[in-house]
């Protein structure tokens, strides 16, 4: 394995940034340091990657990102949590986010290339992709160099970064099957959004795997609205589930409306573990966001040799257990 920046800088008992000022701008560094600093690249036989260091001594050090449309009827705050995570990260690293807006995919993709071409940007850093996603084939045919948080699950040839989603609901099936749960159900968005199929999958192979009868699988669009009508027909079931896993948080608080508004009883998990499921006490799975914007950051300003392999890395949730995922 290739000795990294991270290594030299262990050696060499000093900060990552020590070991990239050395490398890309020696003046900034006291002498005996960087002196300490090249013996430890001598003696790994550490070799700066040619395009890392391009992208660092950039003139813009900007990296460039989508805002995502405001969706009114979530209650998440994934995306805010996961654009302040990038910057803190892109900060430490003397980068900076130039934010844009764009329509669709198409104009995402036309004013990351025309930023980039005009030297405003380094690199794109993409959010939610999902199979078939045309943005990352049209960035690489205009030459931009990206990373991505999610996967087109099509042997992606560019780096990124993803939450292990089908992990989230597997240990909330498994903690609602060890409460004694024996039918829970699953409620989603549509069909064909891959991360909520990830987290269905999740649940339906931990059904499998526990030996429990799947309970229902309902979609619907992400809002309370549909997720209190949604509960409303998982009460009304003529054998009705104990406990429901659910593909967010928002789904799962208009759950626990109608549950509560009954009186009924209906174990809930959500996912993503907002403010909202804290202050509704409601079990969720928590995504690691914040390691999530570094590992992103880490993704673009390291890429690999050339005959190396595509830095990808799936993070690990954590299930966050508080009282709405009662025993039956």
């Amino acid at each position: 394995m290739q000795p990294t920046v991270e290594d030299v800088a262990r050696v060499a008992g000093v900060s990552r940034q020590t070991v990239s000022n050395v490398l890309n701008a020696p003046e900034r560094v006291r002498p005996e340091t960087r002196a300490r600093v090249e013996a430890a690249i001598a003696q790994l036989g550490y070799r700066p990657n040619r395009l890392a260091q391009g992208l660092r001594a950039s003139s813009s050090r900007m990296i460039g990102y989508r805002l995502e449309p405001v969706h009114p009827h979530a209650l998440g705050s994934i995306h805010d949590r996961f654009l302040h995570a990038l910057a803190d990260a892109g900060r430490a690293e003397d980068h900076h986010l130039l934010l844009y807006t764009a329509d669709d995919a198409e104009g995402e993709v036309t004013g990351a290339v025309a930023l980039y071409k005009a030297g405003a940007i380094d690199a794109l850093v993409l959010y939610g992709l999902s199979p078939g996603d045309p943005r990352p084939p049209a960035l690489r045919a205009h030459g931009v160099p990206f990373a991505a948080f999610g996967r087109t699950g099509d042997d992606d040839g560019h780096p990124w970064i993803d939450v292990d989603n089908s992990a989230g609901t597997t240990a909330a099936t498994r903690h609602l099957a060890e409460s004694g749960h024996r039918r829970i159900a699953f409620v989603g968005y549509p069909r064909g959004f891959a991360v909520s199929d990830r987290r269905a999958d999740g649940w339906r192979e931990a059904c499998a795997a526990l030996g429990l009868p799947l309970g229902p699988d309902l979609r619907g669009e992400d809002s309370l609205a549909t997720g209190a009508a949604l509960g409303a027909r998982l009460l009304d079931d003529p054998d009705p589930p104990t406990a429901v896993v659910a593909a967010t948080d928002t789904l799962a608080a208009g759950i626990l409306r109608t549950v509560r508004a009954r009186g009924a009883r209906l174990a809930v998990v959500g996912f993503d573990d907002s403010p909202t499921a804290a202050a509704l006490d409601l079990s969720s799975v928590r995504q690691p966001i914040e390691a999530a914007g570094h590992a992103m950051i880490a993704a673009l300003l390291n890429p690999p040799p050339a005959d190396g392999p595509t830095p990808a890395r799936l993070l690990p949730p954590e299930l966050i257990v508080r009282g709405s995922s009662v025993s039956p």
